[in-house]
């Protein structure tokens, strides 16, 4: 899990971001993206960090809280539903990603992120195939935007109770399908998702 980040140090290039995004794939709520500096990406303390999918929820929290108190730097940015729909997906991802980097307190030497290159970023940087099991500053970003996304999901369940945010995080399931047919759609859902625009043609 060390090898990329490795590389650079002994290379002398530092300091490293890992950026990584939560809820892409979702049809509701926002997409975060997070970027990561760490003073010592193989500090003993940090072992715990991984990919915040393989983490249980009951356990990231806690992660969380020991990156955000030992990192050099932490960037968070929140893009909401309507501006995923306006720029697509992707484009508001890549410009997350962007935004996310710019707001570190330290300017990385080089960036490493997961699975998409950051376009026009002006900085070094690579994009790493599933980068958040292989390297720890993605781990981290990964451990940051999935914690802080589940939050405001929670949130917005207690102002939208009929659609089970809390338990899927605006993910389409069962659960969620069943709520959408039944209510219909919320300010909250991404009206340019398949499924989401299907309902309000319909409608």
């Amino acid at each position: 899990m060390k090898v990329i980040e490795q590389l650079l140090i002994d290379a002398g290039i530092s300091p490293i971001a890992g950026v990584d995004e939560a809820g892409r794939g979702a049809c509701a709520g926002p997409l975060v993206i997070a970027s990561v500096i760490l003073n010592d990406p193989f500090a003993v303390e940090l072992a715990p960090v991984r990919d915040s999918k393989e983490i249980p929820e009951n356990k990231r929290d806690a992660i969380y809280e020991l990156i955000m108190e030992i990192a050099a730097s932490v960037s968070v940015i929140i893009v909401p539903a309507k501006e995923v729909d306006a720029r697509g997906v992707h484009a508001a991802n890549l410009d997350g990603m962007r935004r996310a980097v710019q707001g570190l307190d330290q300017v990385p030497a080089y960036v490493l992120t997961d699975g998409y290159a950051i376009e026009g970023l002006g900085l070094p940087n690579l994009a790493v195939w599933k980068g958040d099991q292989v390297v720890v500053s993605i781990s981290a970003a990964s451990i940051i935007a999935k914690v802080t996304r589940d939050r405001i999901m929670r949130e917005m369940d207690k102002e939208f109770p009929l659609y089970g945010l809390a338990g899927h995080k605006g993910y389409i399931t069962a659960a969620h399908t069943k709520a959408l047919n039944e209510h219909g759609p919320i300010i909250e859902h991404r009206r340019s998702f398949a499924n989401i625009a299907a309902l309000i043609n319909k409608g």
